[in-house]
């Protein structure tokens, strides 16, 4: 008995030295990491958020989206624009709305809503940060949504600007219904 718990024991301990250690602040805590994308990366990140989304939609009980490139191209075009203006937020450096960018992009659809966010963090956490929000978590669970686009810029330093943008089908597109208060 004590033979097989020694064995096991030197198991473990050699395992954990296989583990890469990472960095520890003043804290305590592991020290962040720059989360690099590379120009190979693209496609993997792109499909792992539509993938993410799709999931989240089906659990919701609404239809899948699918990327889109002419709102791909919306989005990379304002994540890059709030890189130079250094802050997050919904207007173009030119005055340009986000219903602006998809139709100068040529979407032919109606445009439901665009998230953004300035973050260190991955695709991933920043899905988990927009679905936490009442307001963010609206766009992309919107029944109407059958397009997405997605992207990013990322500085030298590391910093990303994320960028995704939800539109209907071109086919069924409405315009959007007048509220009377």
């Amino acid at each position: 008995m004590y033979r097989r718990e020694m064995i096991l024991g030197l198991a473990a301990t050699a395992l954990a030295a296989c583990e890469p250690q990472r960095q520890l602040g003043p804290d305590g805590l592991p020290v962040a990491s720059v989360y690099r994308i590379t120009d190979n990366d693209k496609a993997a990140v792109q499909f792992r958020m539509l993938d993410s989304v799709n999931a989240l939609r089906s659990k919701a009980g609404v239809a899948p989206v699918q990327l889109n490139a002419q709102l791909n191209a919306a989005a990379a075009t304002h994540a890059r624009d709030m890189s130079i203006q250094n802050r997050p937020w919904l207007f173009g450096s030119d005055g340009s709305s986000p219903l602006d960018r998809a139709r100068r992009a040529g979407f032919p659809g109606r445009l439901l809503g665009e998230n953004i966010s300035e973050s260190y963090e991955t695709e991933l956490q920043t899905l988990a940060a927009w679905m936490s929000q009442p307001d963010t978590r609206a766009v992309i669970l919107d029944p109407n949504a059958r397009s997405m686009g997605f992207a990013w810029y990322q500085e030298p330093a590391g910093k990303l600007w994320w960028c995704m943008n939800m539109g209907s089908d071109p086919m069924v597109s409405q315009p959007i219904a007048s509220v009377a208060f």
